[in-house]
């Protein structure tokens, strides 16, 4: 009985999260069952904890938009061109257009230091 149960853990260790998220669905749907803290709790001894539970994805690509440029336009440009490699024309242009994309898929990192050099510029920014 325990080498079933043994051989039964090594299969379920092998299932993608994606895969484990199938099964208790159609555990759930055999069993007449939700899948909450019993099956979590089986799922945890197999190894699937994930599958309990949808996966989680820490997000690592942020987005700095500028939302207005504020009273002191010329600095917030001076900012972007900074944080850019944009000329005087287009960094003007991009501060001037509410919901302009002045970084794209940065990390975390980056995308809090160039949100607060361009608040202490003046501008509203926001980080999706």
């Amino acid at each position: 009985m325990a080498a079933n149960i043994e051989k039964l853990v090594e299969e379920l260790s092998k299932l993608s999260v994606l895969e484990a998220a199938e099964l208790v669905k159609a555990l759930e749907e055999k069993w007449g069952v939700s899948a909450a803290a019993p099956v979590a709790a089986v799922a945890v001894a197999a190894g699937a904890g994930a599958a309990a539970a949808e996966p989680v994805e820490e997000k690592t690509e942020f987005d700095v938009v500028i939302k207005d440029a504020g009273p002191k336009k010329i600095e917030v440009i001076k900012v972007i061109r900074q944080l850019t490699s944009l000329g005087l024309g287009e960094a003007k242009t991009l501060a001037e257009t509410a919901g302009g994309k002045v970084l794209s898929a940065v990390g975390k990192d980056a995308a809090t230091d160039a949100k607060k050099k361009l608040e202490e510029a003046g501008a509203v920014v926001e980080v999706a």
